[in-house]
C-alpha cells in the first residue's frame, strides 16, 4: 500500500512539471492546447490528491518516499515526499483551488498574445508549491521555496512591458530574498547542531533530547520565522504584497490568496515543534500587529484588488498569530477556508474588472447587482464569510484563533483580533456597497454584463466552500498531525463554537453587527468617501500605508545607497585610479623614458658607453 500511494504522490508532484515543460518547449504557437494541457494536469493532480485523501484516512502511518539525492560527508540529503495529514490538507488546497483558477483563466486570458506562457508559468508555480508541502526536509524544501519565487516573478510581472508591473515583480523578488537569507541561516545552525535536516528526524532527535538546541533555540526558531515573514507577508515585509496586484487576477486569486502566500504559515506549522516559548511570542505578537496594521490601510484604498491584497495581509497576520499561540490546527483551519473565500473574492473582482474594461478603482463601479447577478450573490457570500458571520466557514476559523487567544489568556492578542473583525467588516462592506449597490458611478458600467460561464462556474463551486467549509471536520482533521488521540472524522456541529468559548464567538459576530452598520451609515448610496474630508490627515496616512515604502526608500538611501557610492567612489579612486590607471601611467613613463635610450645614433651609443665606462672606473679609484 505505502508503494503505491508513494507512487500516487510522485504523480501529484510531477504532473504539473511536465505540463509546464511541454507547454514552454512545443505549445507555444498553439494557445488553446497549452491551456488545456495546463488545466488537465492540475485537474488530475487534485483527483489523485482526493485519492490519497481517501486512503490515508485510515493509513496507520506516515507515507514517505523517498531516494538518495547528496552526501557529502556526515551531510546526508534525499528527494523525498512526505504525506500526512497536514501535507494533504495543504495539497488539496493547491490543487483543488488552483484547478478553479486554472479553468478560470482560460476565459480571463483570452486574446492575450501570451496566453501559452501564461499556463506555463502557472503551471510550473503550482508543481513548485506542491514541491514545498511534500518535501520531507528542509533542504529540498528551500529548493522549492526559492522556485515558488521565480514562479512568482514571472507570474507577477507577467506584463513585463508595464512598468508597474515590472516594478512589483522585482519588489517581491528582492522582499523575498531578504526573509530567505534569515531562513537559510536558521537551516544551515539547524543542521550544525542536530545533524539533520529531514522533518520526522528532527522531530525524533527534539523529542528524545529537548536540550539539543539549547544556547541556539531563539535565534533558529526566529531565523526560520524569517522565511515565513517575507513569503507571508509579515510586517515589515509586508510591502511586496499590496504591489504584486499588477499581476493578471488569476494570479492575485491563486498566489496572493491561496498558496504561495499560505506557504509561510504552512512552513511554521510543519516545524512547529521547533519553537521555544519566546519565538512563539514573538510570531504571535507579528501575526496580530501585521493583521491590525493591514487592516487599517484597507479601510482607505480605492482599487478593488488591493483593498484585496490588504485583506489578504491581514488574515494571514490571523494565522501566524494562531501559530504563536501555539495553535497551528487553528491556523491551517482559517488557511483552507480563507483560500476559499478569499479565491472567490479575487475572481469575483476579476470578474468585475473584466466586465469594465479593466477598471480597478471602485468609485467608477456602483450598480453592478442586476448586471451581474451571480458575481453579486457569490461575493456577498466571500464577503460574509470573511467577516466571519455563522454558519459561514470564516466565522469557525476565525473563532477557532479568537479562542485559542481567549482560552490561553492572552487577552491583547484576543482583543486585536475581535478589532481586525471589526475592520474587516468595515472595509469588506465598504467596498462592496460601493461596487454592487447605488447607482452606476461611471458609463463603463452600463455596457457591464456577467462573465461567461467558464468564469463564473468557479465562483459558484468556491462558493459553496466557503458555505460548507467550517463545519466539516477540516480542523479535527489536521488536529491529528499535532494530537495523533484527535477525532479526524467530520464534525457537523455548527453550534459547537458557541458551546465551546460563547466569549469569543459572540464578540466576533458583535463586531461583525457594527461593522455592517458604520459601512452602512457612512457608504449607502455614497458618490465619493466622506472620510478624506471628514478625517483628512488619518485618510492620507491610510491611503499613503503609513508611508511605509517612503520609508524605505529613504533608509535604503542612507545605508545601500551610501555604500553603492562610498564603493563606487574606491573603484574610481584606488581601482581605476591608483591600480589601472596608475599602473598604466607608470609603466607608460618608463616606457617613454627608456625609449629616449634608444635613439639609433651611434655617436650617442658611443658617448653612453664611454660615460660608462668612466662612471666604473671613478667608482673603482674612489670608493
Amino acid at each position: 500500500m505505502n508503494e503505491l500511494l508513494g507512487f500516487l504522490a510522485w504523480k501529484v508532484l510531477f504532473l504539473p512539471l511536465l505540463a509546464a515543460a511541454v507547454i514552454a518547449f512545443f505549445l507555444q504557437a498553439r494557445p488553446r492546447l497549452a491551456a488545456v494541457v495546463s488545466v488537465m494536469a492540475v485537474v488530475v493532480s487534485f483527483i489523485l490528491t482526493v485519492v490519497l485523501y481517501a486512503q490515508y484516512r485510515n493509513y496507520p502511518t506516515v507515507v514517505q518516499v523517498a531516494i538518495p539525492w547528496l552526501s557529502i560527508g556526515n551531510l546526508n540529503i534525499e528527494f523525498g515526499l512526505h504525506a500526512d495529514h497536514l501535507s494533504l490538507l495543504m495539497a488539496l488546497v493547491v490543487t483543488g483551488v488552483g484547478s478553479l483558477i486554472h479553468i478560470y483563466s482560460i476565459a480571463y486570458m483570452q486574446g492575450d498574445r501570451s496566453y501559452a506562457r501564461f499556463f506555463a508559468s502557472l503551471s510550473l508555480f503550482t508543481f513548485s508549491m506542491l514541491g514545498i508541502v511534500l518535501s520531507n526536509n528542509f533542504f529540498q524544501m528551500f529548493i522549492f521555496w526559492e522556485l515558488v519565487g521565480v514562479s512568482s516573478y514571472l507570474l507577477i510581472g507577467f506584463w513585463y512591458e508595464k512598468p508597474s508591473a515590472a516594478d512589483a515583480a522585482k519588489k517581491a523578488f528582492l522582499t523575498n530574498r531578504i526573509g530567505d537569507f534569515g531562513f537559510l541561516l536558521g537551516i544551515i545552525i539547524l543542521w550544525a547542531t542536530t545533524g539533520s535536516v529531514k522533518f520526522s528526524e528532527l522531530h525524533s532527535i527534539l523529542a528524545k533530547n529537548p536540550g539539543v538546541l539549547d544556547g541556539v533555540a531563539t535565534a533558529v526558531s526566529l531565523l526560520i520565522f524569517c522565511g515565513a515573514v517575507g513569503k507571508s507577508a509579515q510586517f515589515p515585509l509586508h510591502v511586496w504584497l499590496p504591489d504584486a496586484m499588477e499581476g493578471p487576477t488569476p494570479v492575485s486569486a491563486l498566489i496572493h490568496a491561496a498558496t504561495m502566500v499560505a506557504a509561510g504559515v504552512y512552513m511554521l506549522c510543519r516545524v512547529s515543534f521547533l519553537f521555544d516559548p519566546f519565538s512563539l511570542q514573538i510570531i504571535a505578537t507579528t501575526g496580530g500587529f501585521t493583521a491590525l496594521l493591514a487592516a487599517l490601510i484597507a479601510v482607505q484604498q480605492n482599487d478593488i484588488k488591493r483593498i484585496l491584497a490588504y485583506s489578504t495581509l491581514s488574515q494571514l497576520g490571523y494565522m501566524v498569530m494562531a501559530v504563536g499561540l501555539n495553535g497551528p490546527s487553528a491556523a491551517m483551519f482559517h488557511l483552507t477556508t480563507h483560500a476559499f473565500f478569499k479565491a472567490m473574492l479575487f475572481l469575483g473582482a476579476g470578474s468585475v474588472i473584466h466586465a469594465l474594461h479593466h477598471e480597478q478603482d471602485i468609485w467608477k463601479m456602483g450598480g453592478l447587482k442586476s448586471k451581474m447577478p451571480i458575481t453579486y450573490w457569490t461575493f456577498l457570500l466571500g464577503t460574509l464569510a470573511l467577516c466571519g458571520m455563522w454558519p459561514l466557514s470564516g466565522f469557525f476559523s476565525k473563532d477557532a484563533i479568537l479562542s485559542q487567544a481567549f482560552d490561553q489568556g492572552n487577552y491583547f492578542l484576543f482583543v486585536i483580533g475581535v478589532l481586525v473583525a471589526f475592520l474587516t467588516t468595515f472595509y469588506m462592506f465598504r467596498l462592496f456597497l460601493v461596487v454592487f449597490l447605488g447607482g452606476a458611478k461611471a458609463h463603463a458600467v452600463d455596457h457591464a454584463h456577467e462573465s461567461p460561464r467558464v468564469m463564473s462556474w468557479p465562483l459558484v463551486v468556491l462558493a459553496v466552500a466557503s458555505v460548507c467549509g467550517g463545519f466539516i471536520g477540516i480542523e479535527q482533521f489536521v488536529q491529528h498531525q499535532f494530537s495523533p488521540s484527535a477525532e479526524v472524522e467530520p464534525i457537523f456541529d455548527i453550534m459547537g463554537p458557541f458551546a465551546h468559548s460563547p466569549a469569543a464567538a459572540f464578540a466576533g459576530l458583535l463586531v461583525i453587527f457594527f461593522g455592517f452598520s458604520l459601512a452602512i451609515a457612512i457608504y449607502w448610496n455614497a458618490t465619493s468617501d466622506p472620510i478624506p474630508e471628514k478625517l483628512p490627515r488619518l485618510s492620507r496616512w491610510l491611503r499613503n500605508k503609513f508611508y511605509f515604502d517612503e520609508l524605505y526608500a529613504r533608509l535604503i538611501a542612507l545605508t545601500q545607497d551610501s555604500l553603492a557610492k562610498v564603493a563606487d567612489g574606491c573603484d574610481r579612486f584606488l581601482v581605476q585610479g591608483l591600480m589601472v590607471r596608475g599602473t598604466h601611467g607608470s609603466v607608460e613613463f618608463f616606457g617613454r623614458a627608456l625609449r629616449l635610450l634608444q635613439t639609433g645614433n651611434l655617436q650617442t651609443y658611443a658617448l653612453l658607453f664611454a660615460a660608462g665606462v668612466a662612471f666604473v672606473i671613478c667608482f673603482v679609484l674612489f670608493r
